[in-house]
């Protein structure tokens, strides 16, 4: 296998020291604030220390204040871990706290398709600006689990737009913890080519990850590193061990 960093130099994954970057969420579970502060931090030392390449910062069961809460927490008293954002519902507030607290990326679940073509142009508009105005990178979901396509346009259209609109293409398949199917990733890896990094976004398994990652370039895990391997589990240093050691055996 190619090593995958050395096909986009300078882009978003020639920022890590690995061929082939692990992405892992923080779901954000809880019953108070405190708890989902306290459970991020857990899941954080837990997570690099098993050898991930970032965090993924998530509001699945929290919202934005806790987003920012676990941002803060990273910028001050974790300042070697990786991280991005991700805020559900509300992309522009992830680029304001992705540039407050200094994430490296920031991940939108739709860049293109999702919305009608007058929106959809708005949309652009303002991803261009938000752009200009931040150091973090864009992960796009094009085709995402459970975003809607209303853009008329067919799948490579949307693709190609996409790749003006980020710094790197997530795939899926239809839900959280659902195997994203092989023929999708190569088709899209046959529109996105080696414009940007294809990311796989759901699904990944150390027992899939070989073929998967044989095609696309990085991976983003949740539900796999849990003791249920589902969103709502508890991250397990045993289940997250094994995910990175099989990415890594790739290299």
């Amino acid at each position: 296998m190619k090593e995958r960093g050395s096909v986009y130099p300078g882009s978003f994954l020639s920022t890590f020291g690995q061929a082939r970057p692990i992405l892992a969420m923080l779901h954000l579970k809880g019953d108070t604030p405190a708890d989902r502060l306290d459970r991020a931090k857990r899941e954080i030392d837990t997570l690099w220390a098993c050898g991930v390449d970032a965090v993924v910062v998530e509001n699945y069961f929290g919202d934005r204040d806790d987003v920012v809460a676990v941002c803060d927490y990273l910028r001050s008293d974790a300042r070697d871990v990786v991280f991005g954002v991700n805020v559900l519902g509300d992309d522009w507030n992830a680029f304001s706290i992705a540039n407050e607290f200094g994430a490296r990326f920031v991940q939108l679940d739709s860049v293109a398709g999702h919305l009608p073509e007058g929106q959809d142009h708005d949309f652009a508009a303002r991803l261009a600006e938000e752009r200009s105005a931040t150091s973090a990178c864009v992960l796009g979901g094009v085709r995402f689990k459970y975003q809607p396509h209303l853009s008329g346009r067919p799948l490579e259209e949307d693709l190609l737009l996409g790749l003006a609109r980020c710094d790197g293409i997530v795939v899926t398949g239809e839900g959280t913890g659902r195997q994203t199917p092989l023929p999708k990733i190569v088709e899209f890896r046959g529109i996105v080519g080696a414009v940007v990094p294809l990311i796989v976004g759901a699904g990944v398994t150390p027992q899939n990850c070989a073929e998967q990652l044989a095609v696309a370039d990085a991976v983003i895990v949740g539900s796999y590193i849990k003791d249920t391997h589902t969103a709502d589990g508890d991250v397990n240093e045993n289940h997250a061990l094994e995910f990175v050691q099989a990415v890594r055996a790739l290299e």
